[in-house]
């Protein structure tokens, strides 16, 4: 693992991100919400995974996204695991069981609540890179 591998992980959550809020900011029917749902998925899988490739570089092991978020709490890369833990069950229960109501309740939630605070943890853990 080299150094250089955190800022290309960061590089690729900073664009998912920004593809993510490109499609809250231009949701206006069905299929672009689930459109959208759909890269907030990948979004939160690049979350957890960026996360990884910093843990691994500085020694902690982490093997699925639950303890991988509860690890970068711990090491003071994040401010918040339950919020990101919150998002990790809708990216599951969306990818999983389609049902209108709950996607629409996600959609509201990644929207109104999800998508700045994954702005957030980006500038977070960019500021926590040593």
């Amino acid at each position: 693992m080299k150094k250089s591998d955190i800022y290309i992980a960061i590089e690729k959550f900073e664009k998912a991100i920004a593809s993510l809020r490109e499609g809250v900011n231009q949701t206006n029917t069905d299929l672009e919400r689930d459109g959208t749902i759909q890269r907030f998925e990948y979004t939160v899988e690049l979350l957890w995974k960026t996360l990884k490739i910093i843990l691994t570089y500085y020694g902690v092991e982490c093997n699925n996204p639950r303890t991988c978020i509860k690890e970068a709490f711990r090491n003071n890369l994040i401010d918040d695991d339950e919020i990101l833990l919150d998002m990790l069950e809708d990216r599951n229960l969306s990818s999983h069981i389609y049902d209108e109501d709950t996607s629409k309740e996600i959609f509201e939630r990644i929207k109104n609540i999800y998508i700045n605070i994954l702005e957030r943890v980006v500038q977070m853990v960019k500021s926590n890179i040593k």
